[in-house]
């Protein structure tokens, strides 16, 4: 499974990077402004940083202003993957841009018909969001498991790219299902390596190095 980053903080994206734990990242207007600079700039940053696909989103809601706001991101650099959203009119740019020979995630997915209806367009991600239908009390999960039954039957090569990411659970069972990409903030990821166990272990080997007074340096 590839894990993506979705932030737009470059001190997170590059600890993370340093671990080898960061195949792309995902950005959006609203990280963006909470990093406080321009979108350019700090996609270009990111672009720099990582090897794998930056997803940098577009603004317009209507079709022709997508496809010239995506040619415009692309300029950015070689691994942006435009973001659009899973509307008629992002479906229309989506096709052009793919057909363009970009990559195209289609963002904001809450059914697999529109999972269905991105992958024919050529969507390069589809990204379902998992916690937004949590929200709601749907099941989430069931959408990851009914989009990777419909891609498996008919050979899509969409990949499936877990969003609204809230918790090391949903991680876990994106894993399971068999989701492509997981996109999460970097304390969903960092919080993986929790294990109160690990903690209770941990505390015991120091109790057992400090009562033998064992040193290595």
């Amino acid at each position: 499974m590839k894990f993506f980053v979705d932030t737009a903080e470059i001190g997170a994206i590059a600890e993370l990077n340093d671990l080898g734990m960061v195949d792309g990242v995902t950005t959006n207007p609203s990280l963006i402004k909470k990093s406080g600079r321009d979108i350019i700039e700090v996609t270009k940053e990111i672009c720099d940083l990582v090897d794998g696909p930056v997803s940098a989103e577009v603004t317009a809601t209507d079709a022709d202003t997508m496809i010239a706001e995506g040619r415009k991101l692309v300029e950015i650099a070689e691994n942006i993957a435009v973001k659009v959203p899973l509307t008629w009119d992002g479906l229309k740019a989506c096709k052009t841009l793919t057909d363009d020979g970009h990559m195209v995630n289609v963002t904001l997915c809450f059914s697999a018909n529109q999972a269905l209806l991105a992958a024919k367009a050529g969507a390069t991600f589809i990204s379902p969001f998992i916690g937004r239908l949590d929200d709601i009390n749907l099941d989430g999960m069931e959408l990851i498991e009914d989009i990777r039954t419909i891609y498996d039957n008919y050979g899509f090569e969409t990949q499936i790219l877990a969003a609204s990411i809230r918790s090391v659970n949903h991680v876990l069972d994106s894993a399971r299902i068999g989701a492509d990409v997981i996109t999460a903030p970097p304390a969903v990821i960092k919080a993986m390596v929790n294990h109160p166990l690990t903690d209770k272990g941990l505390d015991a080997f120091l109790a057992d190095i400090k009562a033998a007074e064992i040193k290595i340096l």
